[in-house]
């Protein structure tokens, strides 16, 4: 890094009113790394596919594509933000610098709870029984037990934290890695799925046109929300790039490239492994609709037993490198919430260790609320509603970033004309409102899609028991620091950015 872009880096956080505290080492491979990872199609593909495929056939996969075109529309949005306001704790940054610090509460905080309810659904549904699955031969696990899935969880969480404390560059470079096994697990096989099926053919493409079992009736309010969920679930959380832009070389030009090519690659990727991997379905797929690794009983099925514990070995590697990197956003955030005085314990948490350069603090509360989820998720499994948990766990991790892409959004709608433009940063130039627009309407129709029909009502519940926590905290605690400006940021200005408010300990 030139002595120049540094002190261009470090301008960033002083014009905001802090010192530069984590160490500045993700480059702009790096960072997309973090995106792309984030979004894991791998992840969301294997969580949801059983699902689409069982509520609309294999027409659900089209479904991507218009999820894609939504979700390009806010990372364009996210993209010039991101150039403005590149500081640790993107949702809470945004919303307080745009609007207030009150606002800005409750985007973080929703934000929060969707990263600490997505670590615990991603392990227990998915990785949890894919590990099982994988040791079964020589431990003789068993995927479908919910303790040995919460002791593999338990595993995973504390090699997570090791790394994430040791340095973000250890994490960095485990997720560089992980570009290529999403690419070559998930596409790769999907690809040679295809080969094969194409061999030795079981039915036409216009297989992929079938909408299974869907009726008329059941098509807009079941069906459809449920299949649409695979691409709405998976294509989010590409904006964490920018909650990482207190640590990027060159934060103003990397994080909104970061952010427009991990959604793109994402997107046409993860559209070529539907593809491969749907049109080689069985023509009753009834087992694969309910079976919790579809994809690897696809590749079993073509493939033979050999490669399909190899696409396994893929598959689980890709999705421990989004939960490494997961951390480390949710740790900023909590670190970034923490800085400003407006987190139970900010004091204790807005710590950074002078050794390692990184918010130890913050990372160990954010390992251990994934955790408290998690411990939650089993208790409902053990209890006898495992499905209930289960569109609970995974709706409420698609619902929560809608809300705050909505509210961030539309935060940016009122104030975008207010800012100043930055020279040589990514500029939507003309197109912004009808990008900005767009994308508000995108998330209101994402948002019904995900609360109106029936089979998400519980999903609604944990949504407002999310909100009545941060009401709470807010009105009891965090509205008195903020009067007595112990708390917070000022907002932001045409002609300067905001200052954060005094911050003394609690």
């Amino acid at each position: 890094m030139s002595e120049q872009g540094s002190l261009s880096d470090d301008r960033i956080n002083q014009s905001f009113g802090y010192k530069q505290e984590l160490r500045r080492a993700l480059k702009l491979f790096s960072l997309y790394a973090v995106a792309f990872s984030i979004i894991s199609i791998t992840t969301g593909i294997s969580l949801n596919y059983a699902a689409a495929i069982g509520a609309m056939g294999p027409a659900s996969i089209w479904l991507w594509v218009v999820a894609s075109l939504g979700q390009m529309l806010i990372a364009l949005v996210v993209a010039e933000l991101g150039t403005r306001i590149p500081l640790a704790g993107y949702s809470y940054q945004w919303g307080a610098r745009l609007v207030n610090t009150a606002y800005g509460w409750f985007t973080g905080f929703i934000g929060l709870a969707y990263l600490s309810v997505g670590a615990a659904a991603i392990n227990f549904l998915v990785v949890a029984p894919l590990v099982a699955t994988l040791l079964q031969p020589v431990l003789h696990t068993d995927p479908g037990n919910p303790l040995t899935n919460l002791v593999i969880v338990l595993v995973i969480f504390a090699a997570n934290l090791v790394i994430n404390i040791l340095s973000i560059a250890l994490a960095a470079r485990i997720n560089n890695v992980a570009v290529f096994t999403e690419i070559v697990g998930m596409v790769g096989f999907a690809v040679v799925v295809f080969i094969a099926w194409a061999i030795h053919p079981n039915h036409g493409l216009g297989f992929l046109l079938n909408t299974g079992s869907a009726n008329t009736g059941g098509l807009l309010l079941v069906a459809l929300p449920a299949a649409a969920l695979m691409g709405i679930f998976t294509i989010v959380g590409f904006e964490l790039a920018a909650d990482l832009g207190e640590e990027a070389v060159g934060a103003r030009i990397t994080v909104p490239k970061a952010v427009i090519w991990s959604v793109a690659s994402s997107a046409i990727l993860g559209m070529i492994a539907l593809i491969g991997f749907t049109i080689a379905l069985p023509n009753d797929y009834s087992k694969i609709a309910s079976s919790a690794t579809p994809l690897v009983d696809i590749v079993n099925q073509w493939l033979g037993s050999g490669l399909s514990t190899a696409f396994l070995v893929l598959v689980i590697f890709s999705i421990l490198a989004l939960d490494v990197v997961g951390l480390a956003a949710t740790g900023r955030l909590v670190f970034a919430m923490a800085r400003d005085n407006i987190l139970p314990g900010s004091g204790f948490l807005r710590v950074v260790n002078p050794q390692t350069r990184t918010p130890i603090r913050a990372l160990v509360t954010a390992s251990l609320l994934g955790l408290l989820f998690t411990l939650l998720g089993y208790y409902i499994t053990v209890s006898g509603t495992g499905k209930d948990a289960f569109f609970a766990l995974v709706g409420a991790t698609s619902t929560l970033p809608f809300i705050v892409y909505f509210l961030t959004v539309l935060a940016y709608v009122l104030r975008r004309d207010r800012m100043a433009t930055l020279p040589q940063a990514f500029n939507l130039g003309r197109w912004a409102k009808p990008v900005m627009f767009a994308a508000l309407a995108w998330t209101l129709i994402a948002l019904g899609l995900l609360m109106i029909p029936k089979i998400f009502w519980l999903t609604d519940a944990i949504v407002v028991v999310v909100i009545v926590l941060a009401a709470a905290w807010y009105f009891t605690v965090l509205r008195g620091r903020l009067s007595r400006g112990e708390a917070g940021v000022s907002q932001l200005t045409p002609e300067a950015p905001a200052t954060p408010a005094a911050s003394p300990a609690d």
